[in-house]
């Protein structure tokens, strides 16, 4: 695993030092040097490179990351140029639409919202291919908690959007007034008239961040 060289590095310093990272980094080794591992080793922690600790501004977290061939490279929800938009997103973008007017993008690449502050968060930041949630319970949410933690803690505003339940689980770490939880059902095809559509997430964090005087995030995602 490449390491975290920018503002995270301090922070997360203490959590390489816990029994449980030891064990978790063993682990992911093996299953890298055995298994077919998504993301490639080098993306894994792609979200805190493009997204450093001091910029963000917004915070998705999703479950684990796409398990398909091409598909992940460390940013939740996002795939890489190419490969065909996952259902979930194609439903993020609808809201989108709805939401901001902003077209939908013929790719699924979120790099521009992750390089404007949003912070694209797994809980967990590895899987099998073809095995869906096989490296959770291995130590990674030990990891992310302590992310959130780190988060909860900054005195600036920030936008935590917790979409489904699983993501909603890491509201039990966000007590900081200055920031702002957005929670609706998850945009999976599965749960996404339980309460997504029509929950309007990106023009609230705009307006949120625009009142306490930050620049509002353009989510326009471009064709390629």
């Amino acid at each position: 695993m490449p390491p975290i060289t920018n503002d995270w590095a301090a922070e997360l310093k203490p959590e390489y030092k816990k029994d449980y990272y030891k064990k978790l980094f063993d682990f992911v080794g093996k299953e890298y040097a055995t298994r077919t591992i998504y993301p490639p080793a080098d993306d894994i922690f792609n979200a805190f490179h493009l997204t450093p600790l001091a910029k963000v501004k917004c915070v998705i977290i999703g479950q684990d990351p796409y398990h398909g061939d091409g598909q992940a490279h460390g940013l939740s929800f996002s795939v890489k140029p190419g490969i065909e938009i996952p259902p979930s997103l194609v439903n993020i973008y609808k809201e989108l639409h709805d939401d901001l007017g902003c077209y939908i993008p013929n790719n699924g690449y979120l790099v521009k919202w992750a390089k404007q502050g949003v912070l694209m968060l797994n809980a967990v930041l590895t899987v099998r291919a073809h095995s869906a949630n096989s490296h959770q319970g291995m130590g990674w949410e030990n990891f992310t908690d302590a992310c959130i933690k780190i988060l909860n803690k900054q005195d600036r505003p920030i936008v935590f959007i917790l979409w489904g339940s699983y993501a909603q689980k890491k509201a039990a770490f966000l007590d900081n007034p200055n920031h702002l939880i957005i929670k609706s059902s998850h945009p999976s095809p599965l749960s996404v008239y339980r309460g997504f559509w029509g929950s309007k997430p990106f023009s609230k964090t705009n307006n949120f961040l625009i009142e306490h005087g930050e620049a509002p995030i353009d989510w326009q995602i471009e064709n390629i």
